[in-house]
This record gives C-alpha cells, structure tokens and sequence, in this order.
C-alpha cells in the first residue's frame, strides 16, 4: 500500500483526498492552510480539507508556512511514497518536493501550460475560453511547471460560473488521478514538458479586478459577471457604494450612451451601456448592506435608488 501525504485547502480538493481513501491508498498525513476567521462574526473556522480529514480519523498539519517548519520535517521524516497537492494555497520547498520516492504531484485546474496560479478557473471563464481541464503534473520549484503526466478537457457551457466548474473540475481532477496512479506507480506514464512560450498566468484575483470596467463590451462583462460569481462577486460603484453584480449577459442592442450609463429599467432588467455601443442587461443585484436580489425585486422596492439615465461610476478604471 502506497503511503500518501495529501495537501489541500478549499472545497475542490476534498473528493480528491476522499478518492484516495476509497482507493485504499494509506494516506498517512493531511496538509491544509490554518483556521481562518469568516463571516462578519469572525468565527475561526477549519478549511473543507480539515474537516474532511479530521472525519477520517487523519493526522493534519496546518502550518502557516511550511517552508523551514517544524512541520515540514515532520512530513519529511514520516518517508511518504507520494505528496499529492490540490489547491493547497502555498509554495513547497524543493527539499519537501522531491522528498517522497515517488516525487509530489498537482491536481491543477487548468490545460497547463495555460493558466498556471492560484486562480485558473476564474481566468479561463473571464477570458471567454470555451474550454478548461485538468491537468497532473510533477511540482517543481516554478509555479505549476513541471512536466505533465495527464490532462483532459471539459467544456465551459454560457450556464457555467465558477461554482459549477469548480464542482466538474474536481470531479474530474479525482477521476484523472484514480485513474492513472497504478501506470504512475508502475512508471508507465511518459512525462510530457511544458511549452513555456505558451505559458499564461492566472494570479489570484485583487480587490480592483473585482470592479467593473464598463467600457468593456457587454459581453467581457459578462464574462467577469461569471467569472467571479459566487466569489469574489464583480461590483460596480454608485455614489461611492458598492452594489455586487450577480447575474446579467449582453443583449442584441446598441446604445450612444455613455458606458456605464443605466439606459432602461423595466419591471425585470437594468440595461447599462458598455464599451463599443454594446449592452449589459443586469438580472440580479446586491446593493451595499443589502441581501443579494433579483432585478426586478430591486426596481419594486422603496429603496431603490437607480433610473433611467443613473450611471454608474467609471473613473479609475
């Protein structure tokens, strides 16, 4: 039985790390990120890793920086066969790395060498791919650059945001990793390097990307709309407020207006114009301290503080 060092974070890794068990591979210790403080109470919460291990009886380490950590030389010394990373959120050391006999591989979100960085989903559905994937690749010192052992592509359906392909891409990152760790073991897979002139990168999202440049065409926003929906949200600002914009797509109308400008309200939609003549129609809303809400509840509602001819603000942009 193969002794496994599993590390991961977020929601994605878990069947990943839950596979593994079911294959009856020995997974010996855990590696996720520290509790972190969430919602506006700041309750000190476990990541979805944690809490999947902890369920299955598993040692976890959560070292907030494994690099030159006690931890790391426990790992070291507990002479593992494999590390197997899915979104673990941190850089490993080359002397972890290169530790276990059978080296450390990733379960990358993404067709390497495209979007390599802790965000690929969110790029791949803002940059209007039709496609994403998985890939499996040996981790070396250079982000997500290692030689990859196997990939497969899914596509991105105009239904698709990052919480679904989250979802599909965990599960096929899990089947992909079942499937050919016995030829890995058994040295049958033929490592494939990386074309580094066809590298993109897909850093994690900051704060300013989250807002909405409105002279981008409809469709871009649509794009970010869903590209970072359910997290981090693509707001726009009115009056120094942020209101998050959930749901919206481009429509087949032009307009002379200025971008940014809500050109028609009616008792479902806000359309707002957008670079190049082009149209968003806003379907769903979250003005600042409010719950999020369909477009036409908002326009029904005393509050609502947006008409024909508002426009939203652009500047800094």
């Amino acid at each position: 039985m193969k002794k496994i060092i599993f590390m991961g974070t977020p929601e994605f890794s878990v069947p990943i790390l839950e596979a593994l068990l079911q294959q009856d591979y020995d997974v010996i210790a855990v590696v996720t990120q520290p509790d972190r403080p969430v919602g506006r109470k700041k309750i000190l919460t476990p990541s979805p890793v944690k809490e999947a291990a902890l369920k299955h009886g598993l040692r976890v380490y959560q070292p907030e920086k494994i690099s030159g950590s006690p931890e790391m030389d426990e790992l070291i010394a507990l002479k593992s066969d494999l590390i197997v990373t899915a979104a673990y959120g941190q850089f490993l050391p080359v002397k972890l790395l290169n530790a276990p006999r059978f080296r450390s591989i990733n379960v990358h979100a993404s067709l390497l060498p495209k979007y390599r960085g802790g965000a690929p989903v969110h790029y791949a559905i803002i940059n209007g791919e039709k496609e994403t994937g998985v890939s499996i690749m040996y981790m070396e010192k250079k982000m997500d650059a290692g030689a990859v052992l196997a990939q497969e592509a899914i596509p991105i359906t105009e239904a698709d945001d990052v919480g679904t392909m989250f979802l599909k891409l965990s599960e096929l990152g899990k089947n992909l990793l079942i499937d050919i760790l016995p030829d890995f073991f058994l040295g049958k897979l033929v490592p494939q390097e990386q074309d580094e002139s066809a590298a993109t990168f897909s850093p994690n999202i900051k704060r300013e990307e989250e807002r909405i440049n409105w002279s981008k065409t409809a469709a871009q926003v649509a794009f970010q709309v869903r590209g970072m929906r359910p997290w981090p949200v693509a707001h726009t600002l009115l009056d120094g407020q942020r209101i998050k914009v959930w749901a919206g797509q481009a429509v087949e109308l032009t307009t002379a207006d200025e971008p940014g400008t809500v050109i028609v309200t009616d008792k479902h939609a806000l359309y707002v114009a957008c670079g190049e003549h082009t149209v968003f129609k806003m379907t769903e809303l979250q003005p600042a301290g409010k719950k999020r809400m369909s477009a036409a509840d908002y326009l029904r509602g005393s509050a609502c503080e947006i008409h024909e001819g508002t426009r939203f603000e652009t500047d800094g942009q």
